[in-house]
């Protein structure tokens, strides 16, 4: 039968195939991110959703909602934080139920995520500053919500670009590797990546990053022996640092 599933809609760009400073090879397209980025798109399409899109499709897609999802997937696979997310948002949605909550049951919710006992005292002091403080409503300002205990940059920008629309990267392990791998950019951690994209990539493009590479980088561009053979970039692609390759 064949596949009836579209792929995502690109969004409209100008100017992007020029935002690219990869080293020339012979061997090697001229890296085209715009081209690049509708490849990924197509293959993906029939991968799961990345954790918090598919949450917020759900249902759960407030700021206060995604900001503790964001929380629970940290070192955690989809495939565990994404149920256990949902748990606990259909138990308590709001900053006030969640306060309402002990620290021992949102516990009991969120297992088996990794180190759930101290996301639980994260997540319930999260809930009770954003009722107490906040009076409900979470600020939707990336430094105020760096504030927040066990809330770095990639969750700030994940929660806000998911919930509130907002043009802000989120680097997590599969688009630093990624886009280090490419040659796209080159940055020895996740918080250089997210400075060098935010010089090269085009603004609509984002919020999607997260969205196409990390299903990307957990079935195609692997941490360990990437499927290079069958990769649709292939002859953009650097393979910066690979040894090894299916």
């Amino acid at each position: 039968m064949a596949d009836t599933k579209q792929p995502r809609r690109a969004p409209r760009v100008q100017s992007a195939r020029t935002t690219h400073a990869a080293p020339a090879r012979t061997d090697k397209l001229p890296f085209d991110i715009e081209e690049v980025l509708r490849r990924v798109r197509h293959e993906v399409r029939s991968f799961a959703d990345a954790a918090m899109f598919e949450l917020a499709a759900k249902g759960h897609g407030s700021l206060f909602e995604q900001l503790i999802a964001c929380i629970l997937s940290i070192r955690t696979l989809d495939e565990v934080s994404l149920p256990a997310s949902l748990r606990l948002l259909e138990r308590a949605s709001t900053p006030d139920a969640l306060a309402r909550l002990t620290p021992e049951a949102i516990d009991a919710l969120i297992q088996p995520v990794t180190f759930h006992e101290a996301k639980a005292y994260q997540v319930h002091a999260i809930a009770v500053r954003t009722r107490d403080e906040f009076h409900g409503q979470l600020p939707a300002d990336p430094d105020v919500l760096q504030t927040f205990k066990g809330v770095g940059p990639k969750c700030a920008h994940l929660a806000l670009g998911i919930a509130c629309g907002h043009e802000v990267i989120s680097v997590d392990i599969h688009v630093h590797r990624v886009t280090n791998r490419w040659g796209y950019v080159k940055a020895s951690t996740p918080e250089r990546t997210l400075a060098a994209l935010e010089a090269v990539l085009p603004r609509p493009y984002w919020v999607e990053l997260n969205r196409l590479l990390v299903p990307f980088g957990k079935h195609v561009c692997t941490g360990s022996r990437p499927k290079c053979s069958t990769c649709p970039v292939l002859s953009y692609c650097r393979q910066e640092g690979v040894t090894s390759h299916r």
